[in-house]
């Protein structure tokens, strides 16, 4: 029996390597990059901006119970997705495409009051987060006096209507309607065009071929929007990535594997967020 259980194991084994293969990044899956290339880059201690991720509770019925301590993260659940990665590369992205003197990148929650010291702050799969009022509350004030808040990963109409009804708490009765293309967020520094108005997929949207090539595969239904909440000023204060991922494509700005004109757009869309938060 072991004689013979030996073979199907070496079988299997190959038959799950080739599957992440076809999947993406090969054996690496999810975590290329980070392990092999030595440890995060180094930033000022302080800085005009930091990139700051927005901690949160999950929604109890789409929890997450996982994070990555084994990377040094304090936390779990789904306000973690793509750190530290995305978080350094859009960082070391900034301080070389601007003039922004930028600091090292930080994640709290809302009820921290070092929120009131940043512009920007971003938030991952905020379909299935779960704010208390407080939070919700404190959102309000740091949105109205000035603050910029960017949601990113959301997908489907479950997450939407979370998402939705946790703005309605925010600012009852305010729409939400896409960025218009002549919206001054939209040429603030890069101009985002009628043909940027497309999705930016996630690594789980990428597959490998046998040829080596990898080709991009849209899930059916997921038509991407790029979305906005404005103030009573008409100035803009949340910016919703809705049905695509720059996230991801910030994280694997260095992979060779991930399509390189999606990360640049990623980029685009990013810094013209922050330098409209910046100036607006």
């Amino acid at each position: 029996m072991r004689a013979r259980l030996v073979p199907l194991a070496v079988i299997l084994l190959c038959c799950s390597g080739a599957a992440l293969c076809q999947r993406f990044g090969g054996f690496r899956g999810f975590g290329f990059g980070r392990t092999q290339e030595g440890p995060r880059p180094v930033f000022p201690k302080e800085g005009e901006f930091h990139f700051i991720r927005l901690e949160y509770t999950d929604d109890p019925r789409y929890h997450r119970g996982f994070g990555f301590a084994s990377r040094g993260a304090e936390g779990s659940g789904w306000w973690i997705v793509d750190w530290p990665d995305s978080d350094d590369h859009f960082s070391m992205g900034v301080r070389r495409l601007t003039r922004i003197d930028t600091g090292e990148p930080r994640h709290f929650p809302l009820t921290d009051d070092r929120i009131w010291d940043h512009p920007w702050i971003y938030v991952t799969q905020s379909g299935w987060w779960n704010l208390s009022k407080p939070e919700t509350d404190r959102l309000r004030e740091y949105l109205l006096r000035g603050g910029f808040l960017v949601t990113d990963d959301m997908w489907g109409d479950d997450a939407w209507q979370i998402f939705r009804g946790t703005m309605d708490r925010v600012f009852p009765g305010q729409p939400i309607n896409d960025i218009a293309l002549d919206d001054a967020v939209m040429h603030v520094l890069y101009d985002i065009g009628p043909r940027d108005l497309t999705w930016i997929p996630g690594t789980r949207h990428l597959r490998r071929g046998y040829d080596g090539q990898v080709t991009v595969q849209q899930p059916p239904g997921s038509e991407p929007a790029w979305r906005a909440l404005y103030d009573d000023h008409r100035r803009l204060v949340v910016a919703i990535n809705y049905n695509t991922d720059i996230g991801d494509a910030w994280e694997y700005a260095d992979a060779p594997e991930y399509p390189e004109k999606m990360t640049a757009l990623a980029y685009r869309y990013g810094v013209n967020y922050l330098v409209y938060a910046m100036t607006h």
